[in-house]
């Protein structure tokens, strides 16, 4: 008879650019950042190909200059998108890796693998980082690891949520939960203020966290009874690092341009070690006002070599800190409280280490200091480990004791006569949560209904992110109006959508549950699973 060993359930931060796992130790009484097989708690979001082997994480990262083509990184931002979405075009342009259209306008990965391309979806390449973490996790532990909380940004779609819990089962993880990372981070700075006698009854937190590819705000209440409490949220799934990195390397380019009569930006070499430089003077440049570009035989045998002020910095990316205060003016309004009662500001991410970023939040809370207790690259992961060992019944009494209430980010509703948007679930609306609208028929002698489910804020259903769609058979002829049906939607405490519609006369009715980018079955995971462990 076997024994049931007891395993750790972890935390995961899947970040753009960097990723981090944590788990809860009840031996040491706190969280713990698990390190990577180089000793460092964060690991690069990148997958790699050299012709030979798949490498993850530092691996991958370390050669991008040399191999740029066959080098994957923000795989998050292709996470549940479609390939012809705008913002997604846009990326497409600037990385140096092929994205090409598989079906249902997915997008796949190209990589030159034992000397054949092989095609990978987003998910894959996901699953390959989230077993990379599982696997530092296992070795840091001593033992299996199923159990596991992943962080999505606040704001991520229910495509890109469902992408996520995809990517998790291939890389052979339970998803216990799935958790804004924002809130996360409450729970990260939270949980000793809890268990402290002085703090007071309820304390009103925004969280600020500015990633290497998303943006996220959120207005939380932390109450004394372990009850954190999300009030509203909003943030913009491609704003963070990356961009300002782009936006360095775009100056880069032309200058280049303008003293060498030479355009790199076809050169995916030059322009992989252009990214890294840049990289590199915007981390100096949180810290200092002045740094330099240099570049030995950048293109064709020509040095580059440049110097980039603070102020030049700030400039480049002027409308992208703009951008940061208008969706925290929106948060507040969205969350129906002035700035003066909001308690502490939580900073959550590497990218608020810019010095702009600080100045302009610190200006626009009237100078309230900025909370930077946490660590800005692990407070994440943190906060997942500590809801990991809560889900499993493990930790101290503060852990045990945490409620979570959390808010879906975005409006949910169907497409009505003329193409416009009925919303059944208004954003920021508390999960796990259950409404339902009723519809009747539009045009004599319908016999059939078909509901399409939609995402998003515009008054138009072509403007909103779609979802999914079935057709509700065996409605009996009659005049336009007479037919009622019911829709229900309901959405998980993952923040995953149930939809389901019941003809009120027959009681015939259809249900589904919003799959993921491209409908990924049950079938599709068990032949991802063998693509992926093939390599």
């Amino acid at each position: 008879m076997s024994r049931s060993v007891k395993t750790t359930p972890i935390g995961i931060d899947l970040g753009t650019t960097y990723s981090c796992v944590a788990a809860w130790f009840d031996q040491h009484n706190r969280v713990e950042i698990l390190p990577n097989e180089q000793g460092n708690n964060i690991t690069p979001s990148c997958v790699a190909c050299n012709g030979k082997e798949l490498l993850v994480g530092e691996g991958a990262k370390n050669q991008i200059t040399r191999n740029p083509t066959h080098t994957v990184f923000d795989v998050k931002r292709i996470m549940g998108s479609r390939f012809n979405d705008t913002s997604l075009q846009k990326d497409i342009e600037s990385w140096p890796f092929k994205v090409i259209q598989g079906s249902s306008d997915k997008p796949l990965i190209v990589l030159e693998h034992m000397g054949a391309n092989k095609e990978f979806s987003a998910e894959e390449l996901s699953s390959m980082i989230l077993k990379k973490l599982k696997e530092a996790a296992e070795a840091y532990l001593g033992t299996t690891v199923r159990d596991a909380v992943i962080t999505v940004p606040a704001y991520f779609s229910d495509k890109q949520r469902q992408a996520t819990k995809d990517a998790g089962t291939l890389a052979g993880l339970n998803v216990m939960r799935l958790i804004s990372e924002p809130t996360a981070a409450a729970i990260a700075y939270g949980l000793d203020k809890i268990s402290d006698p002085n703090h007071p009854q309820q304390k009103n937190v925004f969280v600020f966290d500015l990633g290497g590819g998303t943006f996220d705000v959120s207005l939380l209440t932390i109450s004394r009874d372990g009850t954190i409490s999300v009030k509203a949220v909003g943030g913009d799934t491609h704003l963070g690092g990356e961009d300002f990195d782009k936006a360095m390397v775009d100056y880069c380019v032309q200058e280049f341009k303008k003293k060498q009569k030479k355009d790199i930006s076809k050169s995916a070499r030059a322009m992989g070690r252009l990214k890294v430089a840049c990289e590199k003077a915007k981390r100096d440049l949180s810290s200092t006002a002045e740094t330099s570009i240099d570049i030995d035989c950048l293109c064709d045998g020509v040095d580059f070599s440049m110097k980039v002020t603070r102020a030049k910095f700030e400039d480049l990316n002027a409308r992208f800190f703009t951008k940061c205060i208008e969706h925290v003016e929106n948060c507040l309004r969205d969350g129906n409280m002035h700035k003066s009662n909001v308690d502490d500001i939580v900073l959550v991410g590497g990218s608020t280490r810019i010095p702009k970023v600080q100045q302009m939040l610190g200006e626009f809370f009237d100078w309230k200091p900025l909370c930077k207790s946490i660590n800005a690259d692990e407070a994440v992961a943190y906060g997942a480990a500590v809801l990991a060992a809560n889900l499993s019944g493990n930790g101290n009494k503060a852990v045990k004791d945490l409620i979570l209430l959390d808010v879906t980010p975005l409006s949910l509703g169907i497409t009505t006569e003329g193409g416009y948007m009925s919303v059944i679930i208004p954003r920021n609306t508390p999960i796990p949560i259950m409404k339902e609208k009723k519809y009747h028929t539009s045009y004599d002698n319908q016999v059939s209904a078909s509901v399409r489910v939609y995402q998003g804020e515009c008054g138009e259903t072509k403007d909103n992110i779609f979802l999914d769609e079935f057709t509700l058979h065996g409605v009996p002829p009659g005049p336009k109006g007479k037919e009622k049906m019911k829709v229900c939607f309901s959405i998980d405490a993952n923040g995953i959508l149930d939809v389901s519609a019941e003809l009120v006369s027959t009681g015939n009715k259809r249900s589904i549950v919003i799959a993921g980018s491209g409908n990924v079955s049950k079938d599709d995971i068990e032949k991802m699973l063998k693509k992926v462990e093939l390599c």
